[in-house]
């Protein structure tokens, strides 16, 4: 299925009902299929067409969902970009997927003039909020562009959406996704639109993540009201909750702690939420634990999965939340609140050791998938394609395992990504960054695990021999080399870093040697 047809067919049906709330302004379905027409045409004018790029930089906003389904009416191929990515960062992702157009927030303006002259491909500017010189404004094209319908070509094979995540190599890497990656999962798991039941759908998740996409495709196919924040905040979530009488929301593990930390948490009538599904990062237990006391009529879902997965594919249900003291199972519910629940229906799912074989019920292995909807590949990137695909199968690069009824619990990471707040961070990427300062040796990056966060950034550093360097010296070092939550939260000052007899920086010793929590 074409994703294009999730608004086609729900537009058709509910063209009244609400799509989109958001900064006060509210859009209907069959507005939103307009304004999507409109630029879709407007983008076919300047010249994009069939398999070119188009990307978008920008805050959650409903420009960027028209924007998604006008670059797939076009056959063309969509690029989200990490709004928080520096200049060297947006450069690269440019450049390596070949972007034709690029549409971004007004902030961003001035970052991409300090670029212009090193990308290759990109032929139009596109500016939201307001103009800009050398830029087209966004309002500007729509006014101007015929309201036509455009039907695509593509089918539910070809790829619809490059998303790059974090790279073993330290640089980007951009999943292939293709319409089928999300036709499969939301036809398999989402309820589809009835023109006599609404809800209202809260999305915080940034829409350059998988989790924040796949949430608009599930919302737009089931004639759900999208909610948008352009970030996350307390405040402004729960007074929208409030006001909009939200009943379900996506949050990562850092989001829900911090809204029942706040003062305000108790002030606000937050009982319209039907759901909770939280993911991107582990959940702490007494952070879980706690959310099921405080929203007593709320149920509970976790998913599982990573940007190559498109998305979930294991999820504990509703039901394994639902735990009380007294109940039989109280203890085996609990334990099972750190498991990442069963595999889905539309995606099969193993436990293998290093040569690809079944590993026995609570024996540790690699999480490997296979399904219609996993991720086609990585742009431009044969060798980590061929090292992530392997015989049908996706090796996710964590480690889990069974238990004795089919749940699955995580165990670590194969690799050594960090996830911060639900943001994949590539160690060597920082590595490289820190040991450029000059009175820096070597330096290998770590994650802590945090309550907050679930990981933070630490920063293992081997000065050079009479240089002085201070944690604030590191620190100060990558603040404009790297986005924000990829730099370290902390540096431990060490004489060596442990090595194997290859040469090999030994993480897990050090993270065994420097495990305290930031606090």
């Amino acid at each position: 299925m074409n994703t294009t047809e999730l608004l086609t067919i729900t537009s058709a049906i509910v063209p009244e009902r609400e799509a989109i709330v958001f900064d006060g302004n509210r859009m209907s379905f069959g507005e939103l299929a307009d304004r999507v027409n409109r630029l879709t045409n407007a983008l076919g004018e300047l010249g994009v067409g069939s398999g070119d790029r188009v990307a978008v930089m920008q805050v959650n906003c409903n420009e960027h969902i028209e924007s998604y389904f006008a670059t797939a009416k076009l056959d063309a191929i969509f690029v989200p970009i990490n709004f928080r990515a520096r200049a060297e960062e947006l450069s690269f992702m440019l450049n390596d997927s070949g972007v034709k157009a690029i549409i971004l927030g007004q902030r961003y303006q001035d970052m991409l003039r300090s670029i212009k002259g090193e990308l290759t491909t990109v032929e139009h500017l596109i500016t939201l909020e307001g103009p800009g010189e050398g830029f087209l404004f966004y309002d500007e094209l729509l006014e101007k562009a015929s309201a036509e319908e455009r039907f695509p070509s593509a089918d539910e094979e070809d790829t619809t959406i490059v998303m790059f995540t974090a790279g073993t190599t330290g640089t980007p890497k951009g999943v292939m996704l293709s319409h089928n990656s999300f036709s499969s999962y939301i036809l398999a798991n989402v309820e589809p639109v009835d023109m006599d039941a609404a809800e209202k759908n809260i999305l915080t998740v940034p829409l350059h993540h998988i989790a924040g996409i796949q949430a608009v495709m599930a919302a737009i196919y089931g004639g759900r009201t999208l909610v948008l924040q352009r970030q996350f905040d307390e405040e402004g979530w729960m007074q929208l909750v409030q006001t909009e009488q939200v009943n379900r929301a996506m949050m990562v593990p850092t989001m829900l702690k911090r809204l029942m930390d706040q003062p305000t948490f108790k002030d606000y009538d937050l009982s319209s939420l039907r759901v909770i599904t939280y993911g991107a990062a582990p959940m702490p237990l007494e952070v879980i634990k706690k959310a099921i006391a405080e929203f007593p009529t709320t149920r509970f879902i976790n998913a599982f999965g990573q940007t190559e997965t498109a998305s979930t594919i294991t999820m504990l249900p509703p039901d394994a939340h639902d735990i009380k003291e007294g109940d039989p199972d109280y203890e085996k519910k609990m334990a099972r609140l750190g498991s990442i629940g069963k595999p889905l229906p539309d995606v099969e799912v193993k436990i293998v050791d290093e040569d690809g074989n079944d590993v026995p019920v609570n024996e540790t292995g690699e999480i490997v998938a296979r399904g219609d909807r996993l991720m086609k590949g990585y742009w431009n990137r044969e060798e980590a394609t061929k090292e992530t695909l392997r015989g049908g199968w996706l090796y996710t690069g964590d480690l889990g395992y069974w238990d004795d009824e089919g749940y699955i619990f995580l165990s670590g990471r194969a690799k050594d990504f960090i996830k911060r707040g639900g943001e994949m961070i590539a160690p060597e990427e920082v590595e490289q960054i820190i040991m450029s300062h000059p009175g820096v040796d070597e330096a290998a990056i770590i994650g802590i695990p945090d309550i907050e966060w679930g990981e933070r950034v630490r920063a293992i550093v081997v000065k050079k021999p009479g240089i002085e360097v201070s944690m604030e010296d590191v620190v100060e070092h990558c603040r404009p080399r790297m986005a924000g939550f990829k730099r370290p939260e902390d540096v431990v000052f060490v004489a060596e870093l442990p090595r194997n007899p290859m040469g090999k920086v030994l993480k897990r010793e050090l993270r065994e040697q420097y495990p305290e929590p930031i606090v």
